[in-house]
């Protein structure tokens, strides 16, 4: 597979009684995710409006000072809150890190501040996209449990039963490129060459593009933005899971050459869906291709890679 198919998802939609028969969205979205390891989704039954006062709400917290900002930094002890430029590199090729800025965000009960004076509407928006991520991700999974013929067709689902309420590290992140400077640091780039952490992930794109997925054939082709869906991709830990059948493609954002585009910002809003905290991840095909790992220990991993 070369391309990134579109996969009609109005079957299993988010605000839709559960579909019976899901043998046949099972085995299109089950195909692309063992080939190009992505996929679009259409009707999948988030609102635009939803949507689009995430992005609205980011884009004001993402044009305060950079000393308010500050005030809000992610932890080491939490994956919540601010991170400035060229703190991740999801890369460590590369020579430094990513032109971006983020805002990570989870649903569990943190001591943790929002910049809601600021930006009143950042929080309310973000924890309403979360909590329909949350619902979409748990219908995807059903479709891949029916898709890898596993006894129960809840069975991924039941994993992910803490995604929101405890000990559970799914976040919603936030994701702000800003406009290119006239020269770049030497190997710098948006989003370094990388494949995510965790089960699934849902993409919302805005229209600028960038981002870039590698096929089959080893070749970075443009997941171009497409008005009314979500990209969906598979993480390391499910790849893990499924013995290698489900693909955790490398992705990346470069920058883009085009001078109209070097000016403009870029946004981008991404959920994460991590297995329960205390999970043990064992092949699901009793393969034991991979050592069986607790969900927070591979995560925390990654972590420690990337910061």
């Amino acid at each position: 597979m070369t391309t990134i198919p579109v996969i009609d998802f109005q079957l299993h939609a988010v605000g839709k009684e559960g579909c019976v028969d899901l043998d046949n969205l099972a085995s299109e979205m089950c195909q692309a995710l063992e080939g190009i390891g992505f996929c679009y989704l259409k009707n999948h039954g988030i609102s635009e409006e939803i949507i689009n006062e995430a992005f609205s709400s980011s884009k004001d917290f993402f044009s305060q000072p950079v000393n308010e900002k500050e005030k809000f930094a992610r932890s080491h002890n939490y994956n919540f809150g601010w991170v400035g430029l060229e703190v991740e590199k999801l890369n460590p090729e590369r020579p430094v890190g990513d032109y971006k800025e983020v805002w990570n965000m989870t649903l569990e009960d943190l001591p943790l501040e929002w910049p809601s004076e600021k930006v009143p509407n950042f929080k309310p928006s973000m924890q309403k996209l979360y909590e329909m991520c949350t619902d979409l991700s748990k219908r995807i999974f059903d479709v891949i449990s029916v898709g890898l013929k596993l006894d129960e067709q809840k069975f991924l689902q039941n994993c992910h039963k803490n995604i929101g309420i405890a000990e559970n590290k799914t976040t919603l992140r936030s994701l702000f490129y800003p406009a290119l400077q006239e020269v770049m640091k030497e190997g710098q780039v948006r989003c370094g060459e990388h494949s995510d952490y965790g089960s699934l992930t849902l993409l919302f794109q805005d229209q600028i593009g960038g981002l870039e997925v590698m096929n089959c054939d080893d070749q970075y082709v443009p997941a171009t933005p497409i008005p009314g869906t979500v990209v969906v991709n598979i993480g390391d830990l499910m790849q893990r899971w499924t013995a290698d059948k489900l693909k955790a493609t490398k992705h990346r954002v470069l920058n883009p050459s085009n001078e109209q585009q070097r000016s403009q910002n870029r946004q981008s809003i991404a959920f994460f869906a991590h297995p329960d905290d205390k999970l043990m991840i064992e092949c699901l095909d009793k393969s034991n291709k991979y050592e069986p790992i607790s969900s927070i220990d591979y995560l925390n991993s990654r972590f420690k890679a990337t910061y």
